[in-house]
């Protein structure tokens, strides 16, 4: 496990945080896709279909285990997670 995680890393709080760092890296990763797609400086610009990342390093792999318990993620299969 991390060193810097704390003993109660699995409270609310703690989940919440985690949850929401994964929500930001899923936001910025379609943005990075979609400002790559092409299309023209006045185009609608296309949707990335992205859908599932790789979670923040500096969470363990238990918190987002426990996210998938509660049914905040899915487990999308070779370390990706998306939104439930």
């Amino acid at each position: 496990m991390h060193d810097d995680v704390p003993d109660d890393y699995m409270t609310p709080v703690y989940l919440k945080r985690a949850l929401k760092a994964f929500k930001k890296r899923l936001k910025l990763t379609k943005l990075d896709a979609e400002s790559s797609l092409g299309g023209g400086p006045f185009s609608g610009g296309r949707a990335s279909g992205i859908v599932a990342v790789r979670p923040p390093d500096r969470y363990p792999r238990e918190a987002w285990d426990k996210l998938v318990e509660m049914g905040k993620l899915r487990n999308s299969g070779g370390g990706l997670y998306e939104l439930a």
